[in-house]
């Protein structure tokens, strides 16, 4: 049986109304996207300084603007709220993660930047465009449905399917702005072409095993409205000792407990 909550450093993530607990690859890709945040942001920071008089700009940039459409207990809004200043919305259509979302973002250091939406994102009507938009979608087209309608929609496509996705994605996207999406291996080529069917391109694919002597299983996808050279890269999250891995602890340093 899942533990009913999932404690980090900094938040804790309550789960037992949840359809989705919280998983290793969710808390992956979290922090997968929490890293490249943060390094666009430096990026973003050496910028601002004149190179002549070595002194900040005094250019404002406004915050980072963020949407999770699915965003089940929290976890990934919350993650990201750790590290950098965004604004960022959460959708969720089932009512029990709703609200244990909603309660766990009430109990976070983030709650005032943090804004949560019980809504089929498909009929939702969006007030402005997103820097970033991020899913953990549903999983495992086709496959066995399981016995709970709530855990049917959050594992499967049966409430929002990948081409649904995509167009929601690019029309709720800045011009210049970032979707990331965590899924199945064996699913990232289709989801590469549907992207690519609304001009969103592919910058970084991170293939993911569960050990080094597994394939892979899962991906993580960034992709951007600008056609460019994709960066490919893999990551194990644990090695041949059944310990986590340096590239792994790298990433979940800052939020699991014990690393």
């Amino acid at each position: 049986m899942s533990n009913n909550y999932f404690q980090f450093k900094q938040f804790t993530v309550q789960q037992e109304k949840a359809a989705l607990k919280v998983s290793t690859d969710s808390c992956l890709f979290g922090a997968w996207i929490a890293e490249e945040v943060r390094s666009k942001k430096n990026e973003v920071r050496s910028m601002k300084y004149d190179a002549a008089e070595e002194l900040p700009l005094t250019t404002h940039h406004s915050a980072l603007t963020v949407l999770d459409i699915g965003a089940g207990t929290g976890l990934l809004m919350l993650m990201l709220a750790q590290v950098c200043d965004a604004l960022i919305d959460g959708v969720e259509i089932d009512e029990p993660s709703f609200e244990q979302a909603k309660e766990n973002i009430e109990t976070s250091p983030w709650k005032e930047r943090l804004q949560l939406f019980h809504a089929d994102v498909k009929q939702f009507s969006f007030t402005k465009k997103y820097d970033l938009i991020l899913s953990n979608p549903p999983f495992y087209e086709g496959d066995l449905k399981a016995a709970a309608t709530n855990r049917n929609v959050a594992m499967h496509d049966a409430g929002l399917k990948l081409n649904e996705l995509v167009a929601i994605v690019a029309a709720n996207l800045t011009e210049d702005g970032c979707f990331a999406v965590l899924l199945p291996y064996t699913r990232s080529a289709y989801m590469i072409e549907l992207a690519e069917n609304v001009d969103l391109y592919l910058q970084k694919h991170v293939q993911v095993k569960q050990t080094v002597k597994h394939d892979y299983f899962r991906s993580m996808l960034l992709f951007a409205r600008t056609k460019t050279k994709t960066v490919v890269e893999e990551i194990a999250v644990k090695d041949t000792n059944n310990q986590y891995t340096a590239a792994f602890v790298n990433l979940l340093k800052d939020y699991y407990l014990y690393l």
